[in-house]
């Protein structure tokens, strides 16, 4: 994908519908002048006539044709989203005026914005690097205060700056390192190999401790993929009900009546999930019911969490010891419901299979907050920092993982004696990764990749 940077973009930077404003933004070398031409002020003031960060009121014409009362703002080059010269035009909301403002601007000159191609611009500019662009969006779709907060602390540059201590060190030495094999016969002190084990050593701590916080960030801000399971008619749907808030699933006394997967995202304290009632785990003759259960096996070989749901008022049966057995390594907590009828159920023998085991009542919501602690405890949310520098996604953890490994080659390679040109090398693919990370060398492919994930607008 080729994107030329030298084109004005436009496009609408606030959500569609009905509501109280709408903003096109429009960026680029002629943004001005773009906007001057479909644009009159009640002042009689032109665009360009006015300072960066100053509003004039007027009307936004097509051809001559009022379209709409509207506020316009400027924002001059470099002080701006992008960097470049940008106007934004605040007009009435709904759908008709909106795009219509919208057309106006691009039948003026302007070329419609591609998905994430403002924070592009911005990244290409030096305005921020490719975790603060990453940062942006998940902000924008944060679900929780902690998500939001950690978002915001990394857009504004926490994690470039645990990466670029880190890259301090590395560089430092991987240049002495080079310098001292690369010119024997200037006086260059030889490398230190306590002050060498010692540097490796803390950059490899800290791409440990950011490796360590990839999974409770992802709880909090990504979402853990969570099956709800159990046999027909033990409140699994009852349970996702009230996790969900709304009436998601069907609740019936009819063993089977869910067939299918139903999902859902909901916050359960600090922690996203993504949460799936499904089919009720037995043996069935009726075949759309067995397609449900083999979806259910399969899908929770892969899953981040199981919610394993038993009824107390019953014995288990050979159905629950099937679901007891298929948990295995699976993260899962043990939710043993209808904890106000007399518990008849096996709990010690469910508190050895499952990681952690907890009692609720689902139709009354009894022993939601102790169902909450234990999603938090298990996905690692009950422990994230939300001031911390942390991971917010796989290519972030997959670049700091790269890096991690050839460090601890390098710092065993010290120990063991071996010789330093090897331990350059190691340190050089190491500081390209990190590079990569923060978008320094990262290619167009990766820059690309990165910004199609992105709303159109921002």
């Amino acid at each position: 994908m080729n994107i030329d940077y030298q084109n004005t973009i436009a496009a609408i930077s606030t959500p569609t519908g009905v509501g109280g404003i709408s903003v096109i933004r429009i960026s680029g070398e002629n943004a001005v002048e773009i906007a001057d031409s479909v644009f009159q002020s009640v002042s009689g003031r032109h665009i360009s006539d006015i300072k960066g960060y100053t509003a004039l009121f007027g009307k936004v014409c097509d051809e001559g044709e009022a379209i709409d009362e509207a506020v316009v703002t400027l924002f001059k080059a470099p002080h701006s989203y992008t960097g470049e010269d940008v106007v934004e035009i605040s007009c009435h909301g709904g759908m008709y005026i909106t795009n219509r403002v919208l057309r106006s601007v691009l039948k003026a000159g302007a070329v419609l914005a591609g998905p994430g191609e403002f924070t592009e611009r911005a990244f290409i500019n030096g305005k921020i690097d490719l975790t603060e662009s990453e940062a942006v969006m998940d902000l924008i779709s944060a679900k929780g205060r902690a998500a939001a907060r950690s978002a915001l602390g990394i857009k504004e540059g926490r994690l470039r700056a645990e990466i670029d201590s880190v890259k301090a060190l590395l560089i430092d030495d991987a240049a002495h390192l080079s310098a001292w094999a690369d010119y024997p016969e200037e006086d260059i002190p030889e490398v230190s190999s306590d002050s060498l084990f010692h540097n490796l050593t803390e950059a490899c701590g800290k791409l440990d401790a950011l490796l360590k916080s990839y999974d409770s960030g992802r709880a909090v801000k990504q979402g853990i993929d969570t099956l709800i399971i159990g046999k027909p008619n033990v409140g699994k749907s009852t349970l996702m009900n009230l996790l969900a808030g709304v009436q998601k699933s069907i609740v019936t006394d009819i063993p089977g009546t869910t067939r299918d997967i139903i999902e859902e995202t909901v916050v359960i304290g600090s922690a996203v999930l993504i949460l799936s009632d499904t089919a009720g785990l037995r043996d069935s003759d009726d075949p759309i019911e067995r397609i449900g259960v083999e979806l259910v096996k399969k899908r929770l070989s892969s899953c981040g969490l199981a919610l394993a749901v038993f009824d107390a008022s019953r014995p288990l049966d050979e159905n629950d010891h099937n679901m007891l057995d298929l948990l295995g390594d699976v993260p899962s907590i043990a939710i043993i419901n209808k904890n106000d009828l007399e518990c008849v159920v096996d709990t010690d023998l469910i508190e050895s299979k499952a990681k952690k085991t907890v009692y609720i009542s689902a139709s009354s919501g009894d022993g939601i907050d102790r169902l909450t602690q234990a999603v938090e405890e298990i996905t690692g949310a009950a422990t994230f920092d939300e001031n911390a520098a942390v991971l917010s996604n796989e290519r972030q953890y997959q670049c700091v993982m790269r890096a991690a490994e050839p460090l601890h080659e390098a710092l065993k390679a010290v120990e063991d004696g071996v010789t330093l040109d090897a331990v350059t090398v190691l340190i050089e693919e190491a500081i390209q990764n990190l590079l990569e990370l923060t978008g320094e060398r990262a290619s167009d492919t990766i820059v690309h990749s990165v910004f199609s994930k992105f709303c159109v607008g921002k």
